[in-house]
């Protein structure tokens, strides 16, 4: 009877194991694995039974020093993070004395993710800090110089200062608006609302909005859009993703340069392009400027950004059952954003 308890509780302790996310194993004094469950033995490519040194059989010879560390100081938990195939893993290390045996319990959880975000964060908060530094400097300096001016400001010169408050007031209200949106629409809070829209007039309110960030740069905007072409979105919504996109093309377009914004259909799907002569994206960075927080690389001359823009473009799109993407500098010349959306289905015909 007694065997079949143990037997019993053995089976049930194994079955916990395996079904645990985390890598778990049982080491000696000697360092020598004695039992490891099913997500080990997949992060080691290891197979049943196992006999062998803790580092034979990991290959992560900082899991043998965390076992030696813990029975030296003798610490009955000991927790540590090392990277273990280009993957960060928080390593907890309990001995458990049974008689006159000693063994050591590793788990070991993967926090790659964390580590990620954790660092997207630290990041976020350099960027945000360095974005809203950059145009309260500004403003202070106009403000100063107003100030100090020893005869009375003339009124171009008075009128120039206040447009260059507004503008930088403007980068302000931008990169509140663009954390304040991300927040919204990923707590479920952002509501589409589907109605059949006139794509170019959403192109041209756009343009409309841009044209004062666009003419400090001298850029000219380019509209290729059907007259008549319609699509199925939130107005709010997809204006927002095109003002992201086309404020990103201002950004990283060299003064005197050209914007395009151009849409054509094919079957149920419309889709539309924002095209501009910048620098444009990496081909190793397409698949991953859309992360949050995540920036192309610093060689770029202009401001980063808050890395939160094409994240937001990116949940809208989807949010409407489109697709987004970013053609690489190998593809064209200068950058290019590509995104979908469904066609209405009452489109009027071209007349």
């Amino acid at each position: 009877m007694a065997t079949e308890t143990r037997a019993y509780s053995e089976a049930l302790l194994l079955t916990l194991a395996d079904a645990a996310y985390d890598a778990l194993l049982v080491v000696n004094q000697d360092c020598r694995v004695l039992a490891m469950n099913a997500s080990a033995r997949t992060l080691f490519e290891c197979r049943e039974p196992v006999d062998g040194s803790l580092a034979d059989v990991t290959d992560a010879p900082e899991l043998e020093a965390i076992v030696r560390d813990t029975l030296e100081y003798e610490e009955e938990i000991f927790e540590e993070q090392i990277t273990i195939r280009r993957r960060a893993y928080r390593v907890r290390a309990q001995v458990v004395h049974h008689g006159e045996q000693t063994f050591i319990g590793l788990a070991l959880q993967d926090v790659s993710e964390l580590v990620r975000l954790n660092r997207a964060r630290r990041e976020m908060i350099a960027n945000i800090s360095h974005e809203l530094r950059h145009p309260i400097a500004n403003i202070r300096l106009i403000i100063d110089s107003l100030f100090h001016e020893d005869e009375k400001p003339k009124r171009k010169r008075s009128i120039s200062s206040l447009q260059a408050i507004a503008r930088e007031t403007d980068a302000l209200l931008w990169i509140m608006q663009e954390m304040l949106d991300l927040s919204m629409i990923e707590s479920g809070q952002a509501i589409f609302r589907m109605v059949d829209v006139l794509l170019r007039d959403l192109v041209n309110d756009v343009i409309e909005r841009m044209e004062d960030q666009s003419a400090a740069k001298d850029l000219k905007f380019v509209a290729d859009v059907p007259k008549k072409l319609q699509v199925l979105c939130d107005w709010d919504q997809i204006r927002r993703v095109l003002l992201n996109l086309v404020h990103n093309a201002i950004k990283w377009s060299p003064p005197g340069g050209s914007i395009t914004i151009r849409a054509s259909a094919m079957g149920d799907e419309v889709t539309v392009e924002v095209l501009d002569q910048g620098p444009g994206v990496p081909d190793d960075q397409v698949d991953r400027i859309f992360e949050r927080f995540y920036q192309v690389d610093s060689s770029r001359s202009a401001g980063e950004g808050t890395g939160l823009g094409l994240a937001i473009c990116k949940h809208i799109v989807e949010g409407h059952g489109g697709r987004i993407w970013a053609l690489g500098r190998g593809q064209g010349q200068g950058g290019h954003f590509l995104f979908t959306l469904a066609r209405a289905e009452n489109e009027q015909s071209e007349g």
